[in-house]
């Protein structure tokens, strides 16, 4: 199958504005449903951003709260992420709200298959709200349809470069593929943005043996 050379293009563009700056590191992959291709694209950190100052002023709620869980000495930073993705859960709209909800209750029920329905549905209503994908990308993801994971990643990560959970998405789709250097790498970058999940430092350090180990 042909690579898709676009994929996640757009979303280091966006990475790029945001401050989270990559350097060449190695193929993160892009995957049919059928077969398994990688591509190099650029995948590494840079150090993390200073909030501007007067940015308590100016920046909106959810930055403030981004701001804030970035912090190595954060105690609550639970309570700060589940307000950051119910920030992120938020359409606009009564009835797209609707959709993700009734999604997630299907996901939950383990019905891929309703799953994708409403969350198609969300994201052709309503493609520019960043939950959406990422939602049908966690749905791809149970069917282990990594290609459309991938894609609906791509999205996520255009639409919102700071969504934690998108990343953690790539890193696990990236080490189960094989390809351990561009999940360390990516684990790197949700890392920097949240500091604070213990599952994060631990694969951190697992692959971090990995790597090294492939180096020698």
């Amino acid at each position: 199958m042909r690579v898709r050379t676009t994929l996640f293009q757009s979303a280091v563009a966006a990475l790029f504005l945001s401050g989270l700056i990559f350097q060449s590191s190695g193929p993160v992959l892009a995957q049919s449903d059928d077969a398994e291709n990688a591509e190099s694209i650029p995948l590494m950190l840079s150090d993390e951003a200073e909030a501007p100052p007067g940015a308590d002023i100016a920046e909106a709620p959810i930055d403030r709260l981004f701001r804030e869980l970035a912090k190595e000495d954060q105690p609550g930073w639970q309570q700060i992420e589940d307000a950051i993705i119910a920030e992120w859960s938020r359409s606009g709209s009564a009835a797209m709200d609707l959709l993700l909800t009734r999604g997630l209750s299907a996901l939950g029920d383990d019905d891929i298959d309703l799953a994708l329905e409403h969350f198609t549905a969300l994201t052709d209503h309503a493609p520019d709200f960043a939950e959406g994908w990422n939602a049908r990308a966690t749905a791809f993801f149970r069917a282990d349809m990594y290609g459309p994971a991938l894609s609906d990643i791509e999205r996520t990560l255009a639409l919102e470069p700071r969504h934690f959970g998108a990343m953690s998405g790539l890193a696990i789709i990236l080490e189960q593929i094989g390809y351990p250097e561009d999940a360390y790498a990516t684990w790197q970058l949700v890392q920097a943005i949240h500091p604070h999940r213990p599952a994060v430092k631990e694969a951190l350090e697992r692959l971090g043996k990995e790597v090294a180990g492939r180096s020698l």
